[in-house]
C-alpha cells in the first residue's frame, strides 16, 4: 500500500463522516437540522422572528409586589380572539380560543425543537416543517409533530397576563 492510498482513504473517510453528522432525521431526535427559526433566539449569529399579532410582543416587566409573581407578558386585549401571540424571548405562546379563556404552551416546536412564529386560523404554526398545532389545546393538527406543545401556566390578573 502506497502513503497516498492512505492519504486517500483518510481523506474519504472524514468526508463521508463530516457529510454524515450534517444529515438531519425525521424521528423526532436532534438531527442537527439548521433552520430559520432557531431553538435558541439568543445564540451569537441568529435572530429570533418577532411576535406576531399584536402590538404587545415585548414583555413588559415583573408585576409589583402586590399583584402575582412571574414574567408581565401581555395585555388581554392584546391577544385576538380566536388567535395568540408567540412571545420568542419567553419560548410561549398565549392564546384566546374564546373571548376571555386564555391559554398558554410552549413555543418550541415538538417536531425538532424550533420555534413556532406565528398563530393564524386557528393554529399555532411552525416555519421548518409545517407543523400546525390546535390554538384550543396545542393538539397537532399537521406533522411531523409527534406531540402537542406542552401547557405553560399563565395567571390572568386583572387586564394582565403574567407567565408564573
Amino acid at each position: 500500500m502506497t502513503s497516498s492510498a492512505t492519504t486517500r482513504r483518510t481523506v474519504l473517510f472524514a468526508s463521508a463522516a463530516a457529510l454524515t453528522t450534517g444529515c438531519g432525521s425525521d424521528d423526532g431526535g436532534d438531527g442537527g437540522t439548521t433552520t430559520s427559526a432557531p431553538a435558541t433566539p439568543d445564540a451569537p449569529g441568529t435572530s429570533a422572528p418577532a411576535a406576531t399579532g399584536t402590538t404587545g410582543a415585548a414583555p413588559s416587566p415583573t408585576p409589583s409586589p402586590s399583584g402575582p409573581a412571574g414574567t408581565a407578558l401581555a395585555k388581554t386585549s392584546e391577544i385576538p380572539v380566536g388567535g395568540g401571540t408567540v412571545f420568542d424571548k419567553e419560548k410561549v405562546v398565549v392564546t384566546q380560543p374564546e373571548a376571555g379563556e386564555f391559554k398558554a404552551f410552549s413555543a418550541v416546536c415538538t417536531h425538532q425543537g424550533c420555534l413556532v412564529n406565528k398563530v393564524a386560523d386557528g393554529t399555532i404554526d411552525c416555519p421548518c416543517h409545517g407543523s400546525k398545532f390546535k390554538v384550543t389545546d396545542a393538539a397537532v393538527v399537521a406533522g411531523p409533530a409527534p406531540r402537542p406543545l406542552p401547557a405553560k401556566q399563565i395567571t390572568v390578573s386583572g387586564d394582565s397576563i403574567i407567565l408564573t
